[in-house]
This record gives structure tokens, C-alpha cells and sequence, in this order.
């Protein structure tokens, strides 16, 4: 009898839909590329001095600080943005991007996005340890919800990016990798204050 409820459970999914929760692949790699990305980049910021996360190579160009900075102004619109998919109805047609294209735009900063205004930096924090702290806090959460959740996913849209839910939280971790990839940039550079 429980096999036919089943059954009958996925016949009553409306055309075209079918449940795809992510595999223990997916969530494994997931989960790895965000602790991965989480790691780098308080290892890059750690012990840098005011005047080195201070430092801009140039007047339009963030400062490692604002770097940090725009991470946490988005991280709770992103968190949102993925909440709000999960609730939403399961999408007819998926217009994705696959995963790799999303790997990809954590590593080729080739091309570099201008942040909208609402994701800009916003000057909020002084002291980097309180910044990190708070940074640590929504990457727990997200982390938590990925290692634990049972949501479907993949079948739900994030109109943003045109992506399901599953890459707009890999998404999350390639945009962090993008802008650790940013710091390291400033702080190669030769007017990089020693200290």
C-alpha cells in the first residue's frame, strides 16, 4: 500500500514536473566549495592592519574593507532571494545556467559586474573582527540549511539569475570566491601598505 501511495503522490505532480531534490553528491560539493571559499577568505583578511583593508588602488575601486563590507550587505538579500524560491511554486521550464558556468564565474573575473545600488557598500562596520563575526554567522546559517535541508531545489526558480535554487546557493559561495580573488588582487599590488 505504501509503495502505491507513492506512486499516486507522483502522478499527482502537475505536466512537466517532476522532483529533483539534490543528491548527496550535490550537497556534498556544495557544502565543500562553501566551507572551501568561507576558509580563503578569512584567511586573507585575517591580521590585515586598518590601513591595509583601507587601502584603494584606485578612487573608483573597493577597498578590501568594502570588499567585505558588500559581502554583508548581500548576504542577507541572497539568503531572502533563496527562501523565496524554496517557497515558491515549482517552475514549469528551468532557464539555467549549468553548474559549471556558475564554478566559472567564481574564477574568471574577466569580466567585472558593477554591484547594484541597493548591494553597494555601505560603511557599516569599523573593527574587522566584529565584521567576521557577523559574516561567520550568515555562512553558518546557509551552511546549516544546505547540510540539513530536504527542500527540492532544483525545481525551483531564482528568477534573478535564471538559475534554480541549488546554484543560486552554489552561487553565493562563487560570488565570495570571486571577491577573495578581488582581494588578493589589492593586495598584490605595490603601494599595498607593509603594514
Amino acid at each position: 500500500m505504501p509503495v502505491l501511495l507513492l506512486v499516486a503522490a507522483g502522478l499527482l505532480l502537475p505536466p512537466g514536473i517532476a522532483r529533483a531534490q539534490m543528491t548527496d553528491l550535490e550537497r556534498q560539493r556544495l557544502l565543500a566549495h562553501m566551507e572551501m571559499t568561507s576558509a580563503w577568505l578569512i584567511d586573507e583578511v585575517t591580521g590585515l592592519s586598518p590601513a591595509q583593508l583601507a587601502f584603494r588602488r584606485a578612487p573608483d575601486e573597493w577597498s578590501i574593507a568594502q570588499v567585505i563590507d558588500h559581502l554583508l550587505v548581500v548576504s542577507p538579500i541572497y539568503w531572502s532571494d533563496l527562501q523565496a524560491a524554496v517557497k515558491s511554486a515549482p517552475a514549469k521550464s528551468l532557464l539555467r545556467n549549468s553548474d559549471a558556468d556558475l564554478l566559472w564565474y567564481g574564477i574568471d573575473r574577466t569580466f567585472r559586474e558593477k554591484a547594484i545600488p541597493s548591494e553597494v557598500p555601505k560603511g557599516r562596520f569599523t573593527e574587522l573582527g566584529s565584521a567576521l563575526a557577523e559574516y561567520r554567522k550568515h555562512h553558518d546559517r546557509l551552511v546549516q540549511y544546505i547540510r540539513t535541508t530536504d527542500d527540492d531545489l532544483r525545481s525551483r526558480q531564482v528568477p534573478r539569475q535564471a538559475s534554480d535554487a541549488y546554484q543560486w546557493a552554489l552561487l553565493i559561495s562563487t560570488h565570495e570566491q570571486r571577491h577573495v580573488l578581488q582581494i588578493r588582487e589589492i593586495k598584490r599590488d605595490s603601494r599595498f601598505p607593509r603594514k
